[in-house]
């Protein structure tokens, strides 16, 4: 199949950018699946705010001005903005969907009159997902998949000795970090001040009371961090449809502790890969065992051992495939 990916978001990059701080979720599917589908015999183009143009393991990359709409695509996915659609010629049109987006919100973006005309299936990541788009909104079809991981979490060694005292957060700041600095303070470190919280950058991090920046350099630092930590701490948020961060921490075998906000619940099998809370008291003391009870940490590390590896781009391209 003739295929090509679009995206205007204001991120230039390439897949050379993969292991970048600068990648967020949007942008790592579209390189990691546009490379998985090249390997399946498919012709795959890029178009989004790249600077130049370039070919990378046999996927095309162009600024998205530079499409020639005379090519005629077997299939067009384009990255939130459907309206991107009007750039290009295909057969079938996908699209993905990185946010809870209400009606009222979808028309006011502009997006109603080219989803009517181009009748794009909507991939969803999972039931919180499926049950928060609405209804009107999926009535072309849609796609079910979940997302892997790069390949450096996938690849990476485990080595239980590098394991520290230490739990680390490594979503975006406005995934509800003030919740979890909250706990933290209030319910964690007043019964252990020997553990440390690692997070990602924010005017909220503490040192008096052992929250620390984790390493906010590249992919590589991020893994470099992780490996040393405990447990995934990470309360979720609303706006999460599937978490990256949390299948990032599965695939290193860490243990998650969460809210179950968003996305969350569906990401932590409750007791096996690690614990939903149901309130903050609950987030704190499963905080406190895993760090207090080597033996119920193995158990979580052991299961999460025995699932890795078995979710990866190859799975959700050949997936994806037989969906279209």
């Amino acid at each position: 199949m003739k295929i090509c990916f679009l995206d205007n978001s204001n991120i230039s990059y390439t897949a050379n950018n993969l292991n970048s701080i600068d990648i967020r979720g949007a942008e790592n599917v579209v390189i990691n699946l546009s490379q998985e589908l090249v390997k399946f015999k498919n012709d795959v183009d890029v178009f989004n705010n790249g600077s130049t143009s370039c070919n990378i393991n046999d996927v095309r990359w162009n600024n998205i001005k530079n499409i020639n709409k005379d090519t005629v695509y077997d299939v067009a996915f384009t990255n939130n903005d459907i309206r991107l659609f009007d750039k290009i010629r295909a057969k079938k049109y996908v699209a993905f969907s990185h946010s809870i987006q209400s009606l009222e919100k979808f028309i006011r973006k502009g997006q109603l009159f080219s989803y009517l005309k181009y009748k794009p299936k909507i991939i969803l990541l999972g039931n919180y997902h499926n049950n928060n788009r609405n209804f009107l909104l999926k009535i072309f079809g849609t796609i079910n998949l979940q997302w892997a991981v790069d390949p450096i979490f996938l690849n990476s060694s485990l080595d239980e000795t590098l394991i520290e005292n230490r739990a680390i957060f490594t979503s975006r700041r406005d995934r509800n970090l003030n919740i979890l600095i909250k706990i933290w303070k209030e319910k964690v470190f007043k019964k252990n001040k020997s553990i440390k919280l690692f997070s990602t950058p924010s005017d909220l991090i503490d040192n008096n009371f052992n929250i620390f920046s984790r390493d906010f350099d590249d992919k590589k630092s991020m893994v470099k961090d992780m490996l040393k930590s405990k447990v995934l701490l990470v309360p979720g948020h609303k706006g999460e449809l599937f978490c990256i961060a949390a299948e990032e921490a599965r695939e290193l075998c860490i243990p998650i502790i969460t809210l179950g906000l968003g996305s969350l619940s569906e990401r932590v099998e409750h007791g096996v890969t690690g614990f939903i809370a149901k309130n903050e008291d609950e987030f704190a003391d499963f905080t406190l065992q895993i760090f207090s009870d080597y033996d119920l940490w193995k158990k979580l590390r052991n299961n999460l051992l025995q699932l890795r590896g078995t979710r990866k781009w190859q799975t959700v391209a050949s997936d994806l495939i037989k969906q279209l």
